[in-house]
C-alpha cells in the first residue's frame, strides 16, 4: 500500500509538472515507521470540543475531511522572559513589517488553492516577531471527488539577547529544526492497532536562503484520521520560515465522518511543491531585509485581517415574466399547487447560467381547522462554455456533485433534518435521482420535501416538491405540524419533473 494512493483518483487533482497523487513505493515496515519527534496527537485539538458546530459546517457544505496543522513545538531553547523586553534592538529602528502574504503569486495560489480564503496576521513575544498567512479551501469540488488544499507560512523574525544576535538566534532555531526533522527519519513511535505513520527523510533545498529543507509526513488510522502534508523550513539571516502544505481529496459519497476513499498527497508531490513555495518566501524575506536593513519588524496594529479570493455569487434577479418552458407546466404545477402565487427569478454564475420557477400557497385549506403548505420549485442550470456553445461536460460535472453531495448523507439524521435514500430513476433525461428529505424545528417553517435531479445534455434540473399541515393559528414551525409524506413529496416531484423533461425533450439537442 502507497502512502497517500491507496485509491487512484480519476484525473490529477492540479495540473503541474508531474503526477499528483501517482503510485510511490511503499513506507517503510510497521511497526518501526520513522517517525517526528516529538508526536503530534492523534486527534486534531479542534475536532472533539467543537464537533456539533463542525457538523452544521460540514452539512452546509456536503462533505467533510479530517485536517491536522501541528505549530512548532513550543517551550524551545528560548523560553519567554518574564521582565521587559531586552533593549539590544537592531541599530536601524523599526518598520512594518513584512507581507507574507503578498510574497507569494496569485497564479501559484490559484492552481494550489484554487478560490481560497486568506487570512494573515502577526504577533511580538520577547524572542520573536512573527508574520503569518494561510491560504485554504476545504470544499472543492472536482467531479466525484471533493478536495481539500491549505498552504500555511509563518515567518518569525528574531530580537537579540544580550551578546547573542538576532541572526545567531535564528540559526539556533533553525538547527533545533533541522535536527527534529533528522530525528524523525529513523524515530520509532507507539502506535495504536490500526495506526500507521511514515516521516520521510530530510531533504536539503539548495540555493534557498542561508539554508533550507523539506519533509513529509503522512499518517492514517483506521476510522477517522488520513492526513499527509510536506513541510519546509529555511533561514534568511535573522528570520526563520516555516510552511506547510497539505492536500487531500475524497469521494462525495463516502461515509460521513470517515477516512473511506480518502487520498492524500504523495512524497514526491509534496516535498515538490513546498521546495518551490519556500523560495518565494525566502525571497521575500530577503528583500524586505535589504530595504530595511538592521531593523527591526513592526506587528500590524490589528493582530489579523481575512479576505477571500473567491469573488461573490451574484444575487438573483426577478425575471418580468414565467419562461416558456415554466409556462407550459402551468397545468401540472397548479394541481399540486393550487391557486398559488408565482415568482420566476434567474443569475449567472460562470459557466451556469440559471432559472428559478416557484409556484406556492401557504394557507391551503386542509379540512375543517387545518391549513396545508405545498410549494413547487425548479431550478434549470444551463451550462455553456467561453464561446457560447453547450458544455455537457460542466454539466456532468455538476450532476456528479450534486449526486455526491445527497448520497453522502443519506440516510443520516442531524440538526433536524432526515435525509432519506437517493435512489436512481429511469426514464428521465440521461441522468436522474430522486430523494426525500424532512426538516423540523429549524427556521421558520418544518416540511419535508421530494427531490429529483435530473440531466439532459448541457441541462441540469432540480424539482422540489415540498409542503407541511398543522392545525389552525399554529405558526408554520410548530411541534403539531405534520410533514407531507414521502408518498406525497415523491410523487408531486415525480410528475412535475416528467412533464418538465417532456418539455425539453421538445427543445433541440443540449436545451
Amino acid at each position: 500500500m502507497n502512502p497517500g494512493s491507496e485509491y487512484q483518483p480519476p484525473t490529477p487533482p492540479y495540473q503541474v509538472p508531474g503526477r499528483p497523487f501517482e503510485p510511490q513505493g511503499a513506507p517503510p515496515t510497521m511497526p518501526t515507521v520513522p517517525y517526528m519527534s516529538p508526536p503530534p496527537p492523534r486527534r486534531p485539538s479542534w475536532l472533539l470540543p467543537t464537533l456539533a458546530a463542525a457538523l452544521v459546517v460540514l452539512v452546509a457544505a456536503g462533505g467533510v475531511g479530517a485536517y491536522v496543522v501541528y505549530g512548532k513545538v513550543s517551550g524551545s531553547l528560548f523560553p519567554a522572559k518574564t521582565g521587559q523586553p531586552s533593549s539590544s534592538q537592531p541599530s536601524g529602528g523599526a518598520a512594518k513589517g513584512p507581507d507574507v502574504c503578498a510574497m507569494l503569486p496569485k497564479e501559484e495560489v490559484d492552481r494550489l488553492v484554487p478560490e481560497a480564503t486568506v487570512t494573515k496576521s502577526s504577533r511580538e513575544s520577547d524572542a520573536t516577531v512573527t508574520f503569518s498567512c494561510n491560504w485554504v479551501n476545504r470544499n472543492i469540488s472536482f467531479g466525484e471527488f471533493r478536495r481539500e488544499r491549505e498552504i500555511d507560512v509563518r515567518i518569525e523574525q528574531w530580537k537579540p539577547e544580550g551578546a547573542k544576535t538576532g541572526r545567531s538566534l535564528a540559526q539556533g532555531s533553525y538547527e533545533i529544526d533541522y535536527g527534529g526533522g533528522k530525528y524523525g527519519e529513523t524515530a520509532k513511535p507507539t502506535l495504536d492497532p490500526g495506526e500507521k505513520m511514515y516521516v520521510s527523510p530530510v531533504k536539503d533545498i539548495p540555493g534557498v536562503g542561508d539554508g533550507a529543507f523539506a519533509q513529509y509526513t503522512w499518517s492514517r488510522d483506521t476510522k477517522l484520521m488520513w492526513f499527509a502534508y510536506g513541510k519546509a523550513h529555511a533561514r534568511v539571516g535573522d528570520m526563520t520560515i516555516e510552511l506547510k502544505y497539505q492536500a487531500d481529496q475524497q469521494r462525495k459519497d463516502a461515509q460521513i465522518l470517515s477516512n473511506d476513499t480518502v487520498q492524500a498527497i504523495t512524497e514526491d508531490n509534496a516535498i515538490r511543491e513546498v521546495s518551490g513555495l519556500i523560495a518565494y518566501f525566502a525571497k521575500g524575506a530577503a528583500a524586505w531585509q535589504a530595504k530595511n536593513p538592521d531593523v527591526l519588524a513592526q506587528p500590524e496594529p490589528s493582530q489579523s485581517a481575512s479576505a477571500t479570493s473567491a469573488p461573490p455569487e451574484p444575487s438573483p434577479s426577478v425575471l418580468p415574466s414565467f419562461p416558456a418552458d415554466c409556462t407550459a407546466l402551468t397545468e401540472v404545477a397548479t394541481r399540486l399547487v393550487p391557486d398559488p402565487e408565482t415568482r420566476a427569478r434567474g443569475t449567472t454564475i460562470g459557466a451556469d447560467n440559471q432559472t428559478e420557477c416557484r409556484w406556492l400557497n401557504k394557507n391551503l385549506p386542509g379540512g375543517e381547522g387545518t391549513i396545508k403548505i405545498r410549494s413547487a420549485l425548479i431550478t434549470v442550470h444551463r451550462f455553456t462554455n467561453r464561446a457560447g456553445g453547450v458544455d455537457e461536460a460542466s454539466a456532468k460535472g455538476y450532476y456528479a456533485s450534486q449526486r455526491g453531495s445527497d448520497h453522502h448523507l443519506a440516510q443520516s439524521s442531524m440538526g433536524g433534518i432526515t435525509w432519506g435514500k437517493v435512489a436512481d430513476v429511469e426514464g428521465l433525461g440521461e441522468q436522474a435521482y430522486r430523494q426525500f428529505v424532512q426538516t423540523r424545528g429549524r427556521g421558520e417553517v418544518s416540511a419535508s420535501s421530494g427531490s429529483v435531479l435530473m440531466r439532459k445534455g448541457a441541462v441540469v434540473v432540480r424539482v422540489d416538491y415540498s409542503g407541511h399541515q398543522r392545525p389552525e393559528g399554529e405558526p408554520t414551525n410548530s411541534p403539531k405540524v405534520k410533514l407531507m409524506t414521502e408518498k406525497d413529496a415523491l410523487g408531486g416531484a415525480l410528475t412535475l419533473a416528467r412533464a418538465y423533461m417532456a418539455e425539453l425533450d421538445k427543445q433541440p439537442a443540449g436545451g
